[in-house]
Formats: C-alpha cells, sequence, structure tokens
C-alpha cells in the first residue's frame, strides 16, 4: 500500500492524476436510461463535532419542533438519531412522488461486521439494511450509499476521525467502503461526501482537523481508489473548487460525478454577490469543464430553492452530463422533522412536473 500511496501523492501533486484513465476510470457507470430524482437521507445524523446547547445535551431531551431537532442531533450522539416510523412513511410517498434514488448517509448507523465498534447503539445490523433496501427497489427506488469521509464531517468514524491519513484509517475507510459496496450490491454510485473540510467550518469543534493540499488529494485518490476498485462510480459535493477552482479542474478525475450545492433563491448571475455567485456559476463552470453532474437543492434555507435549482442547471447544463438532480432538506430523520421531509418531496415533484413533464 505505500508503494501505490507515494505514487498517488506525487501525482497529485504534479496534477496529472486525471490523466491515467486505468487509474480512475471503473467499469463505465452510465445512466441508467433515467433521469435521477434523488433524495439525501440519514440512517446517522452524527456530521458535526461542533458543540451542543446545554438544554440540548440531555439524551432524554424531547424535541417538539424540526428546527430543535436539527439542532439537538448537533455534535456526537451516542444512541441512534433515527426514527423508523418516518422512514417508513416517506419511502411510498417518494416512490408516488417520482423519486427514483434515494442516498442513504449511512456513517455510524449500521453495525458493520468489518467495524462493529463504529456503530451506535441500536444501529441497523447488515440483514436489517439488506431488507430495507430490498423493499426500496420494490418501490421502483434505487438505493445509493453514503459515507462521508471529510475532516468536518467525520465524527461517526469515532477514534479513527482522529487518525485521519495514517495507515489504520486507510485500512478502515478501505474495509467500510469494500463492505457497504458488498450490502449495497455494488450500486451504480458510491457518494464520498469530501466537502467543507476548511478550518472555518471547524470553529467551534473541540477537535479540530484539515487536510489541505496534495494530502487531500492524496487522500480523495485514495478513496475514488477504493470504490472503483470495487467496480462503482463515486460521487462527491464539488465545494472545494468555490475555494481553489483552478487546482479542482486541474486534479479532479472527469469520471467522478460531480454535485454542486446551493440552496437560495437568486440565480441571476448578472445580480448576485459574492460568494454566491461563485456558488451558482460553478453549475456553469463543471459544465464548461466536462463534468457529469447531479445539481443539488434543497428547502433547508427557503422554499423556492429546488425548483430554481431545476430550471437553471436544465439550461446551463449539456442534457448529456446532466444526470439528475437532488435534494437535501438537511433534516434528521425524525418525527418532528417529518413535515420537512414531506415538504422537500413535494418540491422535487412540482419541479420534475414543471420542467421535465414527460418523465412520469
Amino acid at each position: 500500500m505505500t508503494s501505490r500511496r507515494t505514487f498517488i501523492k506525487q501525482a497529485a501533486a504534479a496534477g496529472i492524476a486525471g490523466t491515467f484513465p486505468g487509474m480512475f476510470l471503473p467499469r463505465q457507470q452510465e445512466s441508467s436510461g433515467k433521469l435521477i430524482w434523488a433524495y439525501l437521507i440519514h440512517l446517522s445524523y452524527n456530521m458535526w463535532e461542533d458543540n451542543v446547547p446545554p438544554k440540548y445535551r440531555d439524551e432524554d431531551y424531547k424535541c417538539t419542533s424540526c428546527q430543535e431537532a436539527r439542532e439537538w442531533a448537533h455534535g456526537f450522539r451516542p444512541n441512534l438519531t433515527f426514527d423508523y416510523e418516518v422512514w417508513d412513511a416517506l419511502l411510498p410517498e417518494m416512490a408516488a412522488a417520482g423519486i427514483n434514488m434515494v442516498v442513504i448517509d449511512l456513517g455510524d448507523g449500521v453495525e458493520y461486521e468489518s467495524h462493529p465498534e463504529i456503530a451506535v447503539k441500536n444501529a441497523w445490523k447488515p440483514e436489517k439494511l439488506r431488507n430495507e433496501l430490498s423493499r426500496m427497489r420494490k418501490l421502483g427506488i434505487e438505493p445509493i450509499p453514503k459515507l462521508n469521509f471529510a475532516t468536518t464531517h467525520d465524527i461517526w468514524m469515532k477514534e479513527y476521525s482522529r487518525m485521519v491519513s495514517t495507515d489504520i484509517y486507510y485500512a478502515v475507510c478501505r474495509d467500510l467502503i469494500r463492505e457497504v459496496t458488498e450490502l449495497f450490491d455494488r450500486p451504480r454510485f458510491f457518494h464520498l461526501g469530501m466537502d467543507e473540510e476548511l478550518a472555518s467550518y471547524q470553529t467551534r469543534f473541540d477537535y479540530a482537523v484539515v487536510r489541505q493540499n496534495d494530502l487531500w488529494w492524496g487522500d480523495l485518490y485514495f478513496l475514488i481508489g477504493e470504490v472503483e476498485k470495487n467496480g462503482v462510480r463515486p460521487w462527491v459535493w464539488s465545494d472545494y473548487a468555490w475555494h481553489k477552482p483552478d487546482v479542482f479542474f486541474r486534479k479532479m478525475p472527469r469520471s467522478v460525478l460531480q454535485s454542486n450545492w446551493y440552496y437560495y433563491q437568486d440565480f441571476d448571475l448578472n445580480k448576485m454577490k459574492e460568494p454566491l455567485k461563485t456558488y451558482v456559476k460553478l453549475y456553469n463552470d463543471l459544465e464548461k469543464h466536462g463534468y457529469d453532474q447531479v445539481p443539488t437543492g434543497s428547502n433547508h434555507s427557503v422554499n423556492v430553492n429546488f425548483e430554481r435549482t431545476v430550471e437553471y442547471c436544465k439550461k446551463v447544463t449539456d442534457p448529456s452530463r446532466l444526470y439528475g438532480f437532488m435534494t437535501a432538506p438537511w433534516r434528521p430523520t425524525l418525527i418532528p422533522c417529518l413535515g420537512r421531509h414531506r415538504e422537500a418531496i413535494a418540491e422535487l415533484s412540482r419541479a420534475m412536473k414543471k420542467f421535465y413533464p414527460a418523465f412520469r
């Protein structure tokens, strides 16, 4: 592994890694012929290490609103932050609305056979996950796994989140990617996250770590390689390009599916100010550089964003590279947030009917 690791870091430093098609191009995972209408949902919500407000620290605290549930879920929770009743209600509603893909952020919500020490209390057994994936497929929903390996969002890795870029860390990442790929019966895509890995996102963390420059790229290439080795196409958030676009477009392999994300209402580049202008313009830049995209909107901030995301990206992206769209409400799968999830589903359905009426 050391020699491979050295080679990857050298390729990253030289800015030529993306020119090695044998290294970064898996068996082709092309579109199934249908536009993707995806929903990001969380089995685990252990994504942040920020300090939890005192009133939310008590594990017996009962959330009565969606905003409370979201605030309560910040920081590390030793129990699974998930209400099965919400999942059970949403799946058929998603299918009825036309959603054909659900990206499941697994985190520590599964008792992995390779690393059971990661699991929180009440985590799903592998067999339960398999049963739920089977149920999704019967509803016409394609399940896609997500494990976010960005250091801003890797608290789910427990002690391994403090061993980043070590041999132990690489071994754990390899094990998890392999096991999850098997659990999902070699899915079309594997979402690796990799967003927001900047010090500015970790100012409230008690323990902060940020990879930069060639180390970040070397670790990304390692993760990409592990996904592709299992015959699956890697998928990442694209926001690295907001901050270092020249480096991003020189080093990011085109085999990696991209999801830029933007959650506000304005899309007129001629009137927008920074940094929002950069966030939206990245859709154009990804198209210019030939990347396949799944643009991501949300009802997290405003309830018109997803429809405007679809409208904008349909105009600026070639259909051959526009794989579809994803909505990410960024709310835990908890009963107080059921209404917020239903709003996200309804917004996606409205956008689909308005801009792709023939899809249904």
